[in-house]
């Protein structure tokens, strides 16, 4: 996941017309465009970041974020949308893109990734403040808990070594949401147990050598960037399950953290030694 940034400007009413109590928004950021789905008005947000079309990138779903047009994040579609807040995308802008935002009247405000769940809760606050509506971003966090919750693990039950493999071998650390959220619901991180950190490679020969109960695979069950997830050696393992776990969970918090704990629930709910160990992936 990479570093986020929002970017806020509220222009004044022109002279005579008066003061919009709610911001109009651009979000270029797809865990923005989530959070901000579920506590502005859909009348404020403008815009999307175009990764909410893409099936492969959008975290709250196509079909919820086709419901708004979407930008790639230009200074030139931002000019044309004047929107009184804009929520920033990954990159700190070029100076030129920069001083172009400061002559449209747009302050650039850093924003850091979200860690653990409390960051994520932080940012839902942040962006329900932004957008006018901080009771919206308490109810959600409510439900984020709530399936946090519901998704713990029974009292006294061991955690489950797990490790989440993402395309190319990938594997988040310590320090990182998803590995908060695979804590609270019965799962040990098996890659931070290893001493690996965020974005560091598991290859398949030492998945081979030391798997864990649990492969959760972060990836396409077609596509070619992602054969080593669906290796054909991994199905000798006897006493791992391989499962899917759609990569579209890992990047956000916000809403996303209540699927993503219903999937780890779906999951642990779901091991048994009476079943194959080498488990399946679901496409």
């Amino acid at each position: 996941m990479l570093p986020c940034l929002i970017l806020a400007a509220c222009a004044p009413a022109p002279r005579g017309e008066a003061p919009r109590r709610h911001p109009t928004i651009v979000s270029l950021n797809p865990c923005a465009d989530a959070v901000l789905a579920e506590v502005a008005d859909p009348g404020q947000i403008l815009a999307v970041s175009q990764f909410s079309h893409d099936p492969a990138a959008s975290s709250m779903g196509v079909a919820a974020g086709r419901r708004f047009p979407a930008v790639s994040g230009s200074v030139e579609e931002l000019a044309a949308l004047r929107p009184d807040l804009v929520i920033g995308d990954q990159f700190v802008p070029n100076p030129s893109a920069t001083a172009a935002l400061d002559r449209l009247g747009l302050k650039v405000e850093r924003y850091h990734i979200e860690t653990d769940l409390a960051d994520s809760e932080a940012l839902v606050r942040k962006l329900a403040r932004l957008a006018g509506h901080p009771a919206r971003g308490e109810a959600l966090i409510g439900r984020m808990r709530a399936a946090v919750a519901e998704a713990a693990p029974p009292p006294g039950a061991a955690p489950i070594p797990a490790v989440v493999w993402q395309s190319g071998g990938i594997v988040p650390g310590e320090g990182t949401l998803i590995a908060d959220i695979m804590r609270r619901t019965g799962f040990a991180n098996f890659s931070s147990a290893r001493g690996l950190r965020q974005a560091d490679l598991l290859p398949l020969e030492k998945m081979l050598a030391d798997p864990p109960q649990v492969i959760l695979a972060a990836g396409s069950p077609t596509a070619e960037a992602d054969r080593l997830l669906r290796h054909p050696a991994l199905a000798a393992l006897r006493g791992t399950r391989r499962e899917a776990f759609p990569s579209t969970l890992l990047w956000c918090g916000g809403p996303t953290v209540i699927k993503a704990a219903a999937r780890l629930k779906e999951i642990r709910n779901d091991l048994s030694p009476a079943l194959p160990a080498s488990g399946r992936i679901a496409a």
